[in-house]
């Protein structure tokens, strides 16, 4: 199985995630454009007063499986795998063009939402794998701690906690505290773990003793 670490972030570093809403409908749209038969257009102008609700009985023919992503209010990261030919940059395409639609309609604004295309990196299954989800879910903490990276934690609980209260990422569900499960294939990413708790206190563990240069290559920014 192929994985790819993908980040896109907003043009000149601006932000595209403004509210809750915001952040609401590019999960939704994960989810919605992860179909091969979808058709975007029929998603056009749907934003107004919208309540974001995820069919999951709807059959659908995925073209990745998202194994993890993190919002941050100018960026995200996604770690994928495709399931057919082209399949990645099919959904890409999708998420970017469907996203920035919205969101330039909302804030009737014109123009390019995002710097670029977007950036991706094949990571090889070594023994560094499981630190780029680590990575991915701990992005966060640059809303409290920039130093996180370096060790440089001033108050180490108050950092789990707040992750343990951002809804924007698929940590919440590897803790098994359902957010957006339907949204994200946990499995690969479990199958190096027993259980939600020793994926807990594996992440946990790692941000004590993180080393960026592990996984230096594997990164985007």
């Amino acid at each position: 199985m192929e994985i790819y670490h993908i980040i896109n972030r907003g043009v000149d570093k601006r932000k595209i995630f403004i509210n809750d809403k915001d952040y609401l409908r590019f999960i939704h749209d994960l989810f919605e454009f992860n179909d091969d038969n979808y058709i975007e257009s029929s998603f056009r102008n749907s934003f107004v007063n919208k309540k974001y609700e995820i069919n999951q009985n709807k059959k659908r023919d995925l073209l990745v499986y998202i194994h993890c992503f993190c919002l941050m209010p100018n960026h995200y990261h996604l770690l994928l795998s495709p399931l057919k030919n082209n399949a990645i940059s099919k959904f890409m395409h999708k998420l970017n063009k469907g996203y920035s639609r919205y969101f330039n309609e909302k804030y009737e604004r014109k123009g390019a939402l995002f710097e670029g295309k977007y950036k991706k990196i094949l990571i090889k299954k070594d023994r560094h794998f499981i630190h780029v989800p680590f990575y991915i879910h701990l992005n966060p903490l640059d809303l409290i701690e920039k130093n996180w990276r370096n060790r440089e934690l001033k108050n180490f609980n108050l950092a789990i906690k707040f992750l343990e209260n951002y809804r924007w990422s698929s940590h919440l569900d590897y803790l098994g505290i359902k957010n957006f499960p339907s949204v994200i294939y946990q499995k690969f990413i479990l199958d190096f773990f027993d259980n939600h708790n020793i994926y807990k206190k594996s992440i946990y563990e790692w941000l004590k003793q993180i080393d960026i240069n592990l996984i230096k290559n594997f990164l985007l920014e």
